[in-house]
């Protein structure tokens, strides 16, 4: 049986640590040729995840961009233009505010949102408009994009992280009808991930990371390569009759009110 991504194009947004890099790395680890890695400010740790990348095999190409920018997004796609394709296209750059806003209507602003939704939503459409062309030069093009269970429970960082999550899934829903024939599109829906940014939260991280695994039904807190594994399933070729869909990921949080 080949690989699941043998001889692939793939590119990465939001892939200098967690989530991203895990999706880059396992797209090399099965067989991906070559991936294309988007960083907004960490270029230090964009460039490990291409060392990880090359290690395995794969060709690695690092590029700066904010995907809330179009022209940014254009370099996104002019980086990896030199390849002919794209075989799948990961839109995991993502954004939220500070967790003391969640549910604060005093406290969250029109700005907080907009900053929000600029990066989740529209830098995810941007990207997808910018990568279509080299998308549709490929047999087996797919997209996927992050969401997070917060677009489904309205349980998460802050409310305008969970309503711009809401809005990706929908626009996936919309896209995948705009898209097809050539082109699949999903979402994938992550719970809690145990990744660098609750390092932000200190102490409290520990408390926060237990009492998921306690009110988890599959008593675990995800790390970025357990959800990598559900995000590169919707990017292969196993999966050529799925789009359209969000696809939760939250070890079954969602089914105690998240």
């Amino acid at each position: 049986m080949k690989p699941p991504y043998e001889d692939a194009v793939v590119v990465v947004t939001g892939a200098s640590t967690g989530l991203g890099r895990a999706i880059a790395v396992g797209a090399a680890d099965q067989g991906a040729k070559a991936v294309v890695i988007n960083y907004a400010s960490s270029e230090q740790e964009a460039e490990e995840t291409a060392r990880q990348v090359r290690a395995l095999g794969a060709d690695a190409v690092v590029v700066q961009g904010d995907v809330a920018e179009d022209a940014d997004c254009v370099s996104i796609a002019a980086a990896a233009a030199r390849f002919g394709r794209i075989d799948a296209l990961f839109c995991n750059a993502g954004k939220t505010t500070r967790p003391a806003h969640a549910h604060q209507l005093d406290k969250l602003s029109g700005d907080d949102f907009l900053d929000v939704y600029r990066v989740n939503v529209v830098g995810t459409f941007q990207t997808i408009r910018a990568c279509r062309e080299l998308l549709e030069r490929s047999e087996r093009a797919a997209i996927v994009a992050t969401s997070s269970v917060a677009g489904v429970t309205g349980n998460g960082s802050s409310i305008a992280y969970s309503a711009s999550k809401a809005a990706l899934n929908t626009m996936v829903l919309t896209l995948a009808r705009g898209l097809a024939p050539r082109i699949r599109i999903n979402a994938v829906g992550p719970g809690f991930m145990d990744t660098v940014w609750f390092d932000k939260l200190g102490p409290h991280r520990d408390k926060i990371r237990a009492s998921v695994i306690e009110r988890t039904p599959l008593q675990v807190a995800s790390t970025p390569e357990d959800i990598a594994g559900t995000v590169l399933f919707l990017g292969c070729e196993a999966s050529c009759r799925v789009t359209g869909e969000t696809l939760i990921a939250d070890a079954g949080l969602r089914m105690t009110g998240g």
